[in-house]
């Protein structure tokens, strides 16, 4: 009915689909015939205001399909609804049903499938790698016929689900739509699939719906800025084909956005705009504060050829050498520079900031280039773009460009360059429009709209 009410009032709608495996009890495993994956052995925490885990580790556990298994899949596919016609919407390429794999990958005798823990004080462990639509009944003999699950007994089973999500291109990078004001949407309703995905667009929608009820300029993450600036302008953008995941290999600018500076690229923001408290913003800037001074010492602090061959350290000198020399080395880490520092005043980083420190003296030189990509991005991204404007009007764009940029309706050059089938033709016909419109003063087009402020 939402869906109806959405397409009456002129919104693009489609269907994708997801689905789950089924869930076992932990009692009724035989993890003795399975391989056992642990955690981390230094465990990477979500939070930079976490020092040490105070939870135990839980491993997971792999075990394999084998032709038994796919036997069954095979001969009830006429079952799942996937297969049956029931649900045609398309799903997440990432993450295929046991159908789907059986099916695709029908050389392969086997798939490997985790078994997840759901939680300390539960005994449901989530099945990896088996998503289904299948019956019941059929879970369960898939299930058994896995090496380890001989016993199993199934909790929950696995369902798929098909669902209606609204064309993304129709939004504004705030996550507004543009057809109506004030309407903000976030998560599946978008394109997306994974729950990561899900909440990096609710919390932007809820900020900027705030802000805007506040008659306050929206909050926007560059694609330089954070993976969150990548997914929804990917979004709004590009639009999907199939359910959206936020991978990595999706941003350009992957030096800078690495998960150890994130409080360094975030925190600034999140304190303007009032979600950041002030005791929180505090240990923040004492740790900003440690790692510049450490970093002015490894620049400042000298060691001469001699001392470096006495202190056993790898490769040698054949001049005096500054400490950020000598981390640039890739044999050289910010432990064997402990000394030198000490007798400063130094030292003394926690591991993850000496690691955040080193990772951004060894790789300088990337660094710096990155930011100049950006930099020059950046200016295309203050080129704004009118809204009102007709793009079947301007002589020498391609008419598939003409459709696209109708389509997007982009807010600046940087967001049309990127828009698929917009050509570096396309974009340098909207940098000559732009510059003359600047010049015979009918549009200003926000932030210079023919060069940057």
């Amino acid at each position: 009915g939402l869906a109806e009410e959405l397409r009456r009032l002129g919104f693009r709608l489609g269907r994708f689909k997801t689905g789950t495996p089924p869930r076992v009890d932990r009692r009724s495993v035989d993890f003795r015939v399975m391989e056992e994956q642990k955690g981390d052995a230094e465990p990477r925490y979500f939070s930079f205001l976490t020092d040490e885990a105070t939870r135990p580790q839980v491993s997971c556990w792999l075990t394999w399909t084998n032709e038994r298994t796919h036997e069954l899949i095979r001969a009830n596919l006429h079952r799942a609804p996937l297969y049956s016609g029931l649900i045609e919407g398309r799903g997440p390429r990432y993450c295929p049903s046991i159908e789907d794999k059986v099916v695709r990958f029908a050389d392969r005798t086997s798939h490997q499938v985790f078994l997840e823990p759901e939680g300390l004080g539960t005994y449901e462990m989530y099945v990896q790698g088996l998503s289904t639509s299948l019956p019941e009944d059929v879970q369960l003999a898939v299930l058994r016929s896995v090496r380890g699950l001989e016993r199993a007994e199934m909790m929950r089973p696995g369902y798929a689900i098909e669902y209606d999500y609204l064309d993304p291109t129709q939004l504004k990078p705030s996550l507004e739509t543009k057809a109506i004001k004030g309407l903000f949407t976030a998560g599946q309703l978008n394109g997306t699939s994974g729950y990561e995905e899900a909440a990096a667009q609710g919390l932007m929608a809820g900020i900027n719906a705030a802000r805007y009820v506040r008659g306050e300029e929206p909050v926007l993450l560059s694609r330089a800025q954070a993976y969150i600036g990548v997914l929804i302008d990917d979004l709004v953008t590009k639009g999907v084909t199939e359910p959206y995941r936020m991978l990595t290999s999706r941003a350009e600018y992957r030096l800078l956005l690495r998960h150890d500076n994130a409080d360094l690229r975030l925190t600034e923001l999140g304190r303007q705009i009032g979600l950041v408290t002030e005791a929180r913003y505090r240990r923040f800037v004492k740790k900003r504060e440690r790692m510049a001074a450490e970093e002015a010492r490894l620049k400042g602090s000298v060691v001469r050829p001699e001392e470096w061959a006495a202190a056993g350290l790898p490769g040698r000198l054949s001049r005096p050498q500054t400490l950020a020399e000598l981390l640039r080395r890739p044999e050289v880490h910010y432990g064997d520079l402990v000394r030198w520092l000490r007798a400063v005043g130094g030292g003394d980083l926690a591991p993850e900031e000496a690691a955040e420190l080193e990772t951004g003296i060894k790789y300088a030189g990337y660094l710096r280039r990155q930011e100049e990509q950006v930099e020059r991005m950046r200016r295309l991204e203050g080129m704004r773009l009118p809204q009102e404007l007709d793009y079947r009007t301007l002589q020498g764009l391609s008419r598939e460009g003409q459709e696209r940029l109708n389509a997007v309706r982009p807010e600046s050059v940087g967001q049309a360059a990127r828009i698929p089938g917009v050509s570096p033709a396309d974009v340098a016909v909207l940098l000559v429009y732009l510059e003359r419109e600047r010049r015979e003063g009918r549009f200003g087009g926000g932030q210079n709209a023919g060069g940057v402020s």
